[in-house]
């Protein structure tokens, strides 16, 4: 099953709910996702169990990032070899921050994205105007409660500007955080229908003008932290209230001087958690869209072009 945002036609507000093969099930007496992750895991996982509200079928409702309320997005770099390699590369004056912080005690921890800003499945992302190289990261994803329990697992997709970081560490904000910079979704799996999260394989796929122009695979096997870790170091000096997503970085980059170009469609598959598909465009402009949508989720559908 994966827990869900979705969007009915009748209704400017988000429902939350359970899909389940083809039907999804409402979460009766649950207004959002924060409520939910306010709750101990022992009461999130029988809350999500015992839904039994209204159900609709899944071609009848829209999907919705699974980030609501005041949930953050924060994101982990430099966890997998390919990533210290890869961001090593881009740096033109402090390579060695990257090799230092892949074997450091103290892992990297950034600031990704507030709820509204997340998008989801379908819905596109966006490169920056300013940049010559923006890839796609696959990622997998930890939701945590606010009790700092991971509740789950989703995909993200944590685009982010090489041109950017690369002039310098300083610019990381810049190269990371910005409108259609940060996809997640479709749904949230629960940790609790997860056997092993050490060895999930992930992998990526980038269409150009219909054709595969570039693929990749890899698996959670690489990783050089364990996802507790990095949620510990989250929670150190931070409370969530609504709870967080925390990305827990690349284990997937494409090689310099490839960069996303819009129109691409971005496919990011981890098995057993899902697959996420966004297609890209380019500038401020072609995101904000998002703005009015945080009033009327409707809007997110609206347009919307097949990934």
């Amino acid at each position: 099953m994966l827990l869900v945002r979705f969007a009915t036609p009748s209704s400017a507000g988000a429902s939350v709910g359970v899909l389940d093969g083809d039907t999804v099930t409402t979460l009766d007496g649950v207004g959002s996702l924060g409520e939910l992750w306010r709750l101990p895991l022992p009461e999130v996982r029988a809350t999500v169990e015992g839904a039994a509200g209204a159900a609709f079928g899944v071609d009848d409702v829209t999907l919705l990032p699974p980030v609501d309320a005041a949930t953050e997005v924060w994101a982990c770099g430099v966890t997998y070899k390919v990533s210290e390699e890869a961001r090593v590369e881009e740096s033109e004056r402090a390579a060695s921050v990257y090799e230092l912080v892949y074997d450091a005690e103290r892992p990297e921890i950034f600031f990704k994205s507030v709820a509204w800003r997340v998008v989801g499945h379908g819905e596109p992302i966006a490169v920056r105007a300013d940049s010559r190289i923006d890839v796609p990261e696959p990622e997998v994803a930890v939701v945590v409660t606010a009790h700092g329990e991971i509740a789950g697992y989703t995909v993200c997709n944590d685009v982010s500007s090489r041109t950017i970081e690369g002039e310098n560490p300083l610019y990381l904000p810049q190269a990371k955080s910005y409108l259609g910079a940060c996809a997640v979704g479709p749904g949230i799996r629960p940790a609790w229908e997860v056997a092993d999260p050490y060895a999930l394989p992930v992998s990526m796929s980038i269409k150009r003008s219909g054709a595969v122009d570039w693929t990749g695979t890899a698996s959670t096997v690489q990783l050089r932290r364990r996802f507790d870790e990095l949620v510990s170091f989250l929670l150190r000096a931070d409370v969530f209230p609504d709870g967080a997503v925390l990305t827990t970085g690349t284990c997937l980059v494409p090689a310099a001087p490839w960069t996303l170009r819009p129109g691409d469609v971005v496919r990011i598959s981890v098995d057993g958690v899902g697959a996420l598909a966004n297609p890209v465009v380019e500038g401020l402009e072609a995101m904000s869209w998002l703005v009015d949508a945080r009033d009327d989720v409707r809007l997110r559908a609206a347009g919307r072009p097949a990934p």
